[in-house]
């Protein structure tokens, strides 16, 4: 016998002796109240309506062995339909128990014989659906009438008391109801395991993933097709307890993991509606049993924990973990796993390993000031394990790997890092709270709780600044407000931000809870200090940078080693990677930064327009401009890239002919060759300077168009 499928009435379904078992691989009962009223209404609306003979609400699917045994219950396996027949079951249970408390108890023991229980059984055939896990104490003690366990089904709990509830509502007609439900009709669908193939069917069912999450498809995948006794001993070994260790966030980390895990598997990262597809593609591909790969992804489940929710043991690493979850990084995680394994083998010491994790908490802090788009980070971090030398040199290739980095890829150097550090937006970054928590406690033994204090602006926001704050900065108060008002030169902590207010540098520094008094150690060398202008500005940032420098620190290796690392591939440019559909627009980008970058930006872009004969192209997250037709890396002179709150021009120049100036940044060939490229960030003051700078660049794209148009003769 193959497939059979017929449409049927539910009630006649669940009459007669029959036994319907969830199969352990399955999830939990995960229906909610929404859906409970959902199937409610639908009840009373064809109750109430005589001209609707049957309501269609999907199928039931189970596994029929073909037995008829003269004693004993039929048994049936569940594998589509579990959210239904349970929800159905404890609407007959309210119902039976509605009709009991309105002294109709003959009607319950009706509604109990025929749907809830087979009535001649004893012990665990007595029920007609038997639930697994969490669910089958709570389901099993509503239906007897019995006090459900303390450590119950919340779904399960819930949605009866909601049934209750709406029984016990005025007006409510239980007969009618009944009448409703015995309207309800399912497409009734029995599987043959000798003929039909219960995971093809399964997951054509549930083709569409709105029902069930990346994860419950695998787990599903993995177990389906086993022997009871299989699929019990691989689900209690394995998958119960990795399934425990999520507890409540196994909704939203789950998936996550299972992505990640095959990201570091297969080095290639599955798109997060894909990743039960990638899950067969790598299990089809593996030469491992079943008991292999689940007992492997149990295992990298207890390092994903570790990462995910901050459960290591170790204080320090544990401390790394938390801050590198600050930053939001998740995209390094796949590269963690592998390195947390490789240290659970003993491949690496724990100096080794507390040296990577602060390595990739220092390349995502100095990207972040260095304002280094992050759309490559993903791929990154998932190929950046194929670069360990494991036998050899496990830490130093990681060091030269990031070292070697360029283009959108590259670990900023401590010249970049100092750079836009000095002048950069601390104020609106979203990790300012964690620079400033790092930078106050390095070293410090008893650490200061930075939630309880606030960012004050040593000299003020305010942009009408007072005669006497006009007179400790100078003739060009403006200027220097403009460039350091939210750079780290100017920011500290307090806990009287409302006190110290507008008030004069020397008011700041010796009233009641000023710097002078200041437990805070970023607080210390204000104490001494008799003036605040530019230069004290940029003394107390470069300070404090030579501190963060030595916090995020750049992996130095000599050139020799380097040498040896060195691989061709490793200059290629990655900028625009146009598989990544997930990359940002050049106009949404705009569209979200603040009124002054896009007012700028305006502004160039109309200068660079009139004053050049190029063209113009949006591509992904860049506004490109070209000399000519074709659209090539070679004909283009000038890329703007933009953020939030700062925009940037890089471009191209002729280091033998090309005068420098303050404003300008050299980039480690981020769009350009190597040593031909220079960026200045995009602020009134400096547009005609980029102008006359883009000259240059006009000039020097057209010269190394010609002579590649000579060398091609």
């Amino acid at each position: 016998m193959a497939l059979e499928a017929r449409k049927t009435e539910l009630v006649l379904f669940l009459d007669g002796t029959n036994q319907f078992s969830i199969p352990i691989y399955q999830r939990p009962y995960s229906w909610k109240e929404q859906e409970c009223m959902q199937l409610w209404e639908d009840i009373e609306k064809v109750a109430q309506n005589d001209n609707i003979t049957s309501h269609f609400i999907g199928s039931i699917v189970y596994i029929d062995d073909g037995l008829c045994p003269v004693t004993g219950v039929p048994k049936r396996m569940v594998i589509d339909g579990q959210q239904r027949l349970t929800t159905i079951s404890l609407l007959l249970a309210a119902l039976g128990e509605i009709f009991e408390e309105n002294g109709n108890k003959n009607t319950k023991t009706k509604i109990n014989n025929k749907y809830l229980f087979n009535n001649d059984e004893q012990g665990e055939e007595r029920y007609k659906l038997l639930l697994q896990q969490h669910d089958y104490d709570t389901f099993k003690n509503i239906i007897n009438g019995t006090e459900i366990p303390k450590d119950h089904s919340y779904n399960i709990a819930n949605n009866f008391k909601f049934f209750q509830e709406q029984f016990r509502k005025k007006n409510v007609d239980f007969n009618l109801i009944y009448k409703g439900i015995s309207k309800l009709a399912i497409v009734d669908i029995s599987l043959d395991n000798n003929h039909d193939n219960p995971q093809v069917i399964f997951e054509s069912l549930n083709s569409t993933g709105k029902d069930l999450s990346q994860a419950d498809l695998i787990r599903n995948y993995v177990l389906m097709n086993l022997d009871r006794e299989n699929q019990e001993r691989l689900y209690m070994n394995f998958w119960l307890p990795m399934e425990k260790s999520f507890g409540d966030s196994i909704s939203t980390h789950f998936d996550r993991f299972m992505r990640d895990y095959l990201t570091m598997k297969t080095g290639k990262i599955p798109n997060k509606r894909e990743v039960y597809s990638a899950f067969k593609i790598y299990y089809a591909s593996s030469s491992g049993t079943k008991d292999d790969i689940i007992s492997d992804v149990h295992r990298f489940s207890k390092f994903f924990t570790k990462l995910a929710f901050e459960q290591e043991e170790n204080t320090q690493l544990s401390r790394i973990i938390r801050d590198i979850n600050m930053l939001e990084v998740n995209v390094a995680y796949p590269f963690l796993l592998e390195v947390l394994d490789d240290h659970n083998k003993k491949l690496i010491t724990l100096h080794d390993l507390l040296e990577i994790f602060l390595m990739v908490e220092s390349y995502v802090v100095r990207r972040a000031i260095c304002e280094v788009p992050t759309k490559s980070l993903n791929k990154t971090f998932a190929n950046l394990a194929d670069k360990i030398d494991k036998e050899n040199a496990y830490l130093e290739s990681i060091q030269a790997a990031f070292n070697l980095k360029t283009s959108y890829q590259r670990f900023p150097n401590d010249s970049e890092f100092y750079t836009e550090f000095l002048t950069k937006n601390v104020y609106d970054l979203k990790i300012k709270k964690y620079l400033f928590d790092k930078l106050e406690n390095h070293d410090r033994k008893e650490r200061v709780n930075v939630d309880e204090y606030t960012f004050e602006h040593i000299m003020p926001q305010n942009e009408n600044l007072s005669e006497e704050w006009q007179k400790e900065l100078g003739s060009e108060w403006k200027h220097i407000r403009d460039k350091y008002l939210h750079t780290i030169g100017n920011l500290t902590l307090t806990g009287y931000n409302s006190e110290l207010s507008d008030k004069t540098f020397l008011e700041k520094r010796d009233m009641d809870g000023g710097f002078t008094n200041s437990p805070i150690s970023l607080n210390t060398s204000l104490k001494k200090l008799e003036h605040w202008n530019e230069s004290e500005i940029i003394n107390r940032a470069n300070s404090i940078i030579e501190l963060a420098k030595d916090i995020w620190k750049f992996p130095e290796l000599s050139q020799n080693v380097l040498e040896r690392y060195k691989n061709p591939e490793d200059d290629k440019d990655d900028v625009l990677d146009d598989d990544d559909d997930d990359a940002p627009k050049w106009h949404a980008i705009v569209k979200s930064a603040s009124n002054d970058v896009r007012k700028n930006l305006d502004e160039l872009i109309l200068k660079i327009k009139e004053k050049f004969d190029c063209e113009v192209e949006a591509k992904r997250s860049y506004l490109f401009f070209y000399v000519r037709r074709p659209f090539e890396r070679k004909s283009c002179f000038a890329i703007l890239t933009c953020g939030k709150n700062t925009a940037n021009v890089c471009f191209r120049i002729d280091p033998a002919s090309f005068n420098e100036d303050e404003y300008i940044n050299r980039v480690n060939g981020w769009f350009f060759t190597r040593g031909t490229e220079r960026r200045i960030k995009i602020k009134s003051e400096h547009i005609p300077n980029i102008c006359r700078h883009l000259e240059h660049s006009y000039d020097a794209t057209n010269s190394l168009l010609q002579t590649i148009k000579i060398g091609s003769k």
